[in-house]
């Protein structure tokens, strides 16, 4: 992932923006519903934005033409919901790729489209399923899984441009899987952790904010005055 510039055909750059844009326009959205709805919310944006932003930003060498490192996406995808995320991991994708030489223009679509919308989509949907496991269990999982979903999507994206001559697009596939799988997997369970940590740290500090999401029940003195309301 962060698939660099022009290392994808460019039949294969526009196909991978088509698809990716109307779950950006979904999310644009969605985050105007949410901070018109809960502008109380907006700090907590920003937070997931940035945290998808540096920890993405940590990269390692891995397949030729792209990089391993974890994505952050995990975060806003349990708070926000996936289409959020579509937003936030695209803006991520584009100022990383201006400043830091870190992906590119051509290839902003498909790096959108594994990172920012099938890791955020399969995030939220681990989190839904895993949820009455425990809150930190389930945001561990949605987290690491989010992060190898990310990856796979890159791996599929490479396979599919670039085919094995004796193989084909599936020998290429088990190819790229396997090499990201060297640091991927472990990026993935340090990325599940620390978001948990990053999670309890908002349950404490911004227990109020997540309250409002549904994703914490309120503090006691809020719910009287709630209820007083």
């Amino acid at each position: 992932m962060h698939i660099m510039e022009g290392y994808l055909p460019p039949l294969h750059a526009v196909a991978w923006t088509v698809t990716a844009a109307p779950f950006v326009v979904a999310g644009v959205r969605r985050i105007q519903r949410v901070a018109e709805d809960h502008p109380e919310t907006k700090l907590l944006l920003a937070t997931s934005g940035a945290f998808a932003f540096v920890l993405s930003a940590l990269k390692i060498p891995s397949v030729t033409g792209s990089c391993s490192h974890p994505t952050g996406v995990g975060l806003g995808a349990v708070l926000f919901g996936p289409n959020v995320m579509a937003v936030l991991g695209t803006i991520v994708l584009l100022f990383q790729a201006l400043l830091l030489a870190h992906g590119g223009l051509t290839t902003l679509g498909a790096n959108a489209f594994s990172m920012a919308v099938v890791g955020p989509w399969v995030a939220f949907g681990v989190w839904r399923m895993a949820s009455g496991m425990g809150r930190s269990l389930a945001v561990f999982l949605a987290a690491a899984l989010g992060n190898l979903a990310t990856y796979c999507t890159t791996s599929v994206q490479l396979a599919l441009a670039f085919p094995d001559p004796a193989t084909g697009i599936g020998g290429a596939l088990v190819k790229f899987l396997s090499i990201f799988a060297i640091t991927q997997i472990p990026l993935a369970v340090v990325e599940g952790l620390l978001t948990v940590v990053v999670v309890n740290l908002l349950m404490q500090y911004s227990r109020d904010e997540l309250s409002t999401l549904s994703f914490a029940p309120r503090t006691a003195s809020r719910a009287k005055v709630v209820g007083a309301e």
